[in-house]
Order: structure tokens, then sequence, then C-alpha cells
């Protein structure tokens, strides 16, 4: 679990990020969470947007992943939100105490 002092870190350093993928009217499927697994292992901290034509939405969209991806939410704002995971071989990301 992340504490406040974290969250804060991440969501300033996923300020400048790109949207790196969206959850359209297909929601959430196996191919979308082994993308964001991958993801999640390569970059640690990733920002995705939940399209209007998605069945969820992006706070839902978001838990769920979470779950099923066993990563944290950082934030969710309007259609787009921010997951963290510790990556196993590419940590790359030094959180706060």
């Amino acid at each position: 679990m992340l504490n406040s002092r974290q969250r804060a870190q991440l969501r300033a350093m996923a300020n400048d990020m790109e949207t790196i993928l969206q959850i359209g009217k297909g929601g959430i499927n196996d191919n979308t969470v082994k993308q964001v697994k991958d993801a999640l292992e390569a970059r640690e901290l990733i920002k995705l947007r939940s399209l209007e034509t998605c069945p969820t939405s992006s706070r839902e969209s978001a838990d769920m992943l979470a779950e099923m991806c066993q990563c944290d939410v950082v934030q969710v704002i309007g259609t787009r939100f921010i997951l963290y995971k510790e990556s196993k071989n590419n940590k790359t990301i030094k959180l706060v105490k």
C-alpha cells in the first residue's frame, strides 16, 4: 500500500507522462490485463484512459485493473487514471518513506 507522500511523489512523476493505453467499448479483457501487466513491469508507473464508450467508469476500471494486476491506483481524474507497481527486474522509481 502507498502512503500519501508516495502517492504525491508518483502523481508528480506522472504529470507529464503520455497516456499509453485506452480502454474502449470492449472494456477490460484478458488482452488488456496482459498489456497493463507488461507495461507496469517495464515502466512501473503508467497512465491510462477510459473512453466514453467504455462500459465501466474510469474509477471502476482502475479498481478492476488494480485487483487483477496486483498494483496500486495512484490517482483517478476524469477519464484518466494512474497505476503503479514496483517492477521485479527493472526498478527505476525510488519511493519516499
